[in-house]
């Protein structure tokens, strides 16, 4: 299964988020993680929809659009016509999470469902064969720069378990606390995606990247 670089642009520079997603891309980051809180679900607000139109005319990776917001079904149809390749939603904020599915698929995207740190994962089961991603959270939602819940390895562990038993090829994303350094145990677990940000977007942006791409590379 490819291995993916999503580099999170919360922790982009916005004065210059332009370059700087340009130099993500030009490195070989295919896809850009983009998380859309709204103050309820958790206690940040971020950016929403003109936001997304803007980096959608800039670059050619894949959106990620990770919707930590409760009741997500309301925006779904509005982040996919702003240019969403993929949108996530929380099985915690929906109350109904087969219909929130349903509706993300219903514009021809891909869908995600997250689940936090102390959310079992047998509650992914009835959804499996619904969605095209996991996203196993590797810090609690909501802010940049978190350290890593090593007990969330098990989580991906689990899934990625479950989902072979399956026959489903489903990729697997983890989102918080991730560096260079930590990334290979990522990897092993049996993510495929991962989500940077600081790591990324600190610092040389194109070195950063490239040597992300390297290591995800050697685990392929």
């Amino acid at each position: 299964m490819k291995n993916i670089l999503s580099p999170s642009i919360l922790a982009a520079d916005f004065k210059e988020l332009g370059d700087a997603i340009k130099k993500t891309e030009e490195n070989g980051a295919q896809y850009l993680h983009f998380d859309v809180m709204d103050g309820m679900f958790v206690p940040s607000i971020s950016f929403g929809l003109p936001v997304l139109q803007s980096v959608r005319a800039g670059t050619k990776q894949v959106l990620d659009v990770h919707l930590m917001i409760t009741e997500p079904i309301r925006y779904v149809k509005d982040f996919a016509s702003a240019g969403a390749d993929l949108i996530t939603v929380h099985l915690e904020a929906c109350e109904d999470v087969d219909a929130t599915l349903e509706a993300i698929r219903a514009q021809n995207i891909k869908a995600g469902l997250s689940i936090k740190p102390g959310t079992k994962v047998e509650e992914l089961v009835p959804y499996l064969d619904k969605i095209d991603m996991v996203l196993v959270m590797s810090v609690e939602p909501g802010f940049g720069g978190q350290k890593f819940i090593t007990e969330t390895l098990d989580k991906t562990r689990a899934v990625r378990k479950m989902a072979n038993d399956a026959g489903l090829s489903l990729d697997i994303e983890m989102d918080g606390g991730i560096y260079r350094s930590n990334v290979k145990e990522v990897l092993k677990a049996g993510a495929n995606v991962v989500v940077s940000g600081s790591d990324v977007f600190q610092g040389d942006i194109a070195q950063n990247t490239a040597a992300f791409m390297e290591i995800l590379g050697s685990y392929e």
